[in-house]
């Protein structure tokens, strides 16, 4: 098949039908690969990052390493995974994968432009507590809707709910302990992440399944 001048495959389709040789042209795209690997390694690997600080098991002064991270990693690479989504038609990958690249641009952008800008720490604290018991809220219907998915996608996201809860409470209630708690989750949520994307981009190169994600039981 001949490429389009930029080198991508171009699509292909045929005009009518021996009953209606005037029916419109129908296109028939090149396959997707699946983006669900990249947009679970992103987040994870984001989440790892941040999850260490959070649990205090390397020094404050080091968090700013996350910030370039969450936005080319865990913000701009999981997006574009979301948006791929929509082209495979996974609805719920799609909603997933851009809303939380959203979310890491997006703590990106406050970290980088407005945090400095709020003196109080206390009001600093109750904005972010509020936006991520926010995000809190979203994953644990984004839970529900995983309960259709795997065993590893919806544990992904239990964990990413109860770590949200945690650091958005800690970070309203000035609670060091319960940030830190957070952290430790969060470290489980990215474990836990990373072991999904492992085990898709293993199970499509080998042809064949070798590290199972445990399919929940379907109606």
């Amino acid at each position: 098949m001949e490429g389009t001048p930029s080198g991508r495959q171009a699509p292909v389709g045929d005009v009518g039908t021996e009953e209606d040789p005037t029916a419109p042209r129908v296109l028939h795209f090149p396959k997707v690969a699946d983006p669900g690997p990249l947009g679970l390694a992103a987040f994870a690997l984001t989440t790892f990052v941040l999850s260490f600080f959070n649990a205090e098991l390397a020094p404050k002064s080091g968090e700013l390493i996350v910030f370039p991270l969450a936005l080319a990693y865990g913000g701009i690479a999981q997006f574009a995974a979301g948006m791929w989504e929509f082209r495979t038609g996974n609805t719920f990958g799609a909603v997933a994968f851009t809303s939380y690249g959203a979310f890491w641009v997006s703590l990106w952008f406050f970290n980088q432009f407005l945090a400095e800008g709020i003196k109080d720490p206390g009001v600093v604290g109750h904005a972010v507590g509020l936006y991520l018991i926010a995000w809190g809220i979203f994953t644990t219907y984004m839970f529900v809707a995983s309960l259709r998915t795997t065993a590893a996608v919806s544990l992904v996201f239990l964990l990413l709910a109860v770590t949200f809860f945690l650091l958005g409470f800690g970070n309203r209630g000035a609670n060091a302990d319960v940030i830190k708690l957070g952290g430790y989750v969060g470290l489980a949520t990215a474990i836990v992440a990373w072991y999904a994307s492992f085990a898709v981009v293993t199970n499509s190169t080998f042809g064949r399944t070798v590290l199972p994600v445990g399919p929940l039981k379907r109606e």
